[in-house]
């Protein structure tokens, strides 16, 4: 480290840490524009879909923290080369998969090279840059995060364009070998020799109960909310999610250290974070089927129309919107302003840009606030997240961050997916598991334009369900932030108080101590 600035390669590797994290987080939604190829050629249903997709978020969401208690024991650097190289290994495999239930498997699996370079990248930044550049750092970092997120439609259609569905696992490849080879020269080793043991019991307990909590919500309208398919595993979900924070509770090293939870700077963070995932997750996955499915576009159409969302992303934030209003607005605004934006582009999808009859407009204006939202939120939350957590354990705050997006990503696509299946079964009188399969079973043109009419009823619904959870989100974060922010406030000047009366107890004396 130099005496100011940090790292003198500061920069380049906060590119290079940046491509394994853009590789990693495309993954969540590159498969979106691929479902209508899936559905057709690994005769996929829905739930299958969900699951494609949920493998990689659930698994990657269990083991983000074990992989952040890994990264400050052992080593960053070693654990981000381990991340690339498993993720590479686990997208030949999705690309070369020949069924549903091997693609569902091969997901998951690089969900677990996911999670170790979800939690070495921002830990490595939090690392190599000092306190004066570090927020613009992870405003940028928090950027290629959005752009990965919200770029993936773009980028799958653009490949599916030319190639089979496969691609979109394979161009991981020669990235993940770049990122590889940039990491071994570049990035500098950092650890904390003395920290904690990798938790493997509550990284099982919170992957078991997660799945079991998502499997849940995505059968629901399958098997019927008060089903045994569906009460058994909420059950199993809820019991062993608790089981987790009794651990957690009283394991000497624990994988998320619960009295995190009692600072309020953390846990509004913490709420923002998890809804605006939510919602955006959710939407992206419903917006891709309603762009191919319902108007006909092509993956590449339909990826294009999805581009405003990442560009305002990328504009406002390289320009440093993002930093400036958290340095003018304070945290607390902030993140209200960004993720009432949000819940306004989701709620102007729903009620303009969502039907059959709708215009493109309403959906642009709805991505183009959703982008705005993002890039405001987004860089002032995960900055008070990381700052609300020892340096020390900066994997570990690395690894709530990415859990929290990740599971946030994952309950969107499972909650705002069951909401559209149930208004979409209630009102088509064919039986099938997805809109293709409906279609495809409908006798006549009215029919199938019957059934085109209830699937963007059901993506309005829930559109307007995301909407109104992350504007809640918002509404709660800010002010558990401004009470946080209040507390320290009062903390410092009692402090302040403390040391003038020290001060002036220990100042000498006015009355006189004997003659000259």
């Amino acid at each position: 480290m130099t005496a100011t600035g940090g790292h003198p390669q500061r920069w380049l590797i906060l590119g290079v840490i940046c491509l394994a994290q853009l590789t990693v987080l495309l993954d969540n939604t590159v498969l979106s524009v691929a479902i209508p190829s899936l559905t057709t050629e690994l005769h996929a249903s829905t739930s299958d879909i969900q699951w494609m997709i949920n493998a990689y978020s659930l698994v990657q969401s269990g083991l983000l923290l074990t992989a952040g208690n890994a990264a400050d024991r052992y080593g960053r650097k070693k654990m981000l080369a381990i991340g690339l190289a498993l993720f590479g290994i686990g997208s030949l495999t999705a690309g070369l998969a020949e069924s549903s239930a091997q693609l569902i498997a091969a997901r998951a699996g690089m969900g677990v090279g996911g999670a170790l370079l979800m939690t070495t990248t921002l830990a490595v930044v939090m690392q190599i840059f000092d306190d004066s550049e570090r927020v613009k750092a992870i405003a940028l970092w928090a950027t290629v995060g959005s752009l990965g997120f919200a770029a993936g439609p773009l980028i799958g259609g653009a490949i599916l364009n030319h190639f089979w569905w496969g691609m979109i696992f394979l161009i991981n490849i020669p990235v993940a070998l770049i990122g590889l080879v940039a990491v071994l020269k570049l990035v500098p080793e950092s650890k904390n020799p003395q920290g904690e043991r990798p938790d493997l019991l509550g990284a099982l307990l919170s992957t078991i109960g997660m799945t079991a909590a998502v499997y849940a919500i995505i059968t629901g309208p399958e098997h019927g909310w008060t089903s045994a398919e569906v009460l058994v595993p909420a059950a199993i979900g809820v019991v062993v999610l608790a089981a987790f924070a009794a651990w957690e509770l009283r394991v000497p090293y624990p994988m998320l250290d619960m009295h995190f939870f009692r600072n309020q700077k953390f846990v509004g963070a913490v709420a923002g974070a998890i809804l605006v995932m939510f919602g955006m997750g959710g939407s992206l996955f419903l917006l891709t089927q309603h762009l191919q499915f319902v108007l006909g576009y092509e993956p590449l159409e339909a990826g294009l129309r999805m581009a405003p969302l990442a560009l305002t992303v990328v504009a406002l934030n390289l320009t440093g919107v993002g930093p400036r209003i958290v340095m003018k607005l304070g945290t607390p605004l902030t993140v209200t302003v960004g993720m009432t934006l949000v819940a306004a582009g989701l709620g102007s999808i729903a009620l303009i840009g969502g039907g059959t009859d709708g215009t493109y407009w309403g959906m642009l204006l709805g991505l183009v606030l959703m982008g705005t939202g993002l890039a405001v939120s987004n860089p002032a939350m995960a900055n008070a997240i990381m700052s609300a957590i020892p340096p020390e354990k900066a994997g570990v705050g690395a690894g709530v961050n990415g859990t929290l997006a990740e599971f946030g990503n994952g309950l969107g696509v499972a909650v705002l997916g069951a909401v559209l299946n149930a208004r979409f079964a209630a009102l088509v009188t064919v039986t099938a598991t997805s809109l293709p399969a409906a279609l495809a079973a409908a006798g006549n043109d009215t029919e199938r334009a019957a059934i085109s009419d209830a699937f963007a009823t059901g993506l309005q619904t829930s559109q307007l369900v995301g909407a109104i959870a992350v504007l809640a989100g918002g509404l709660v974060a800010a002010a558990l932030l401004k009470r946080a922010e209040r507390v320290e406030r009062a903390e410092r000047a009692e402090r302040a108080e403390r040391a003038d009366a020290a001060g002036k107890a220990a100042e000498p004396s006015d009355q006189p101590t004997g003659a000259a």
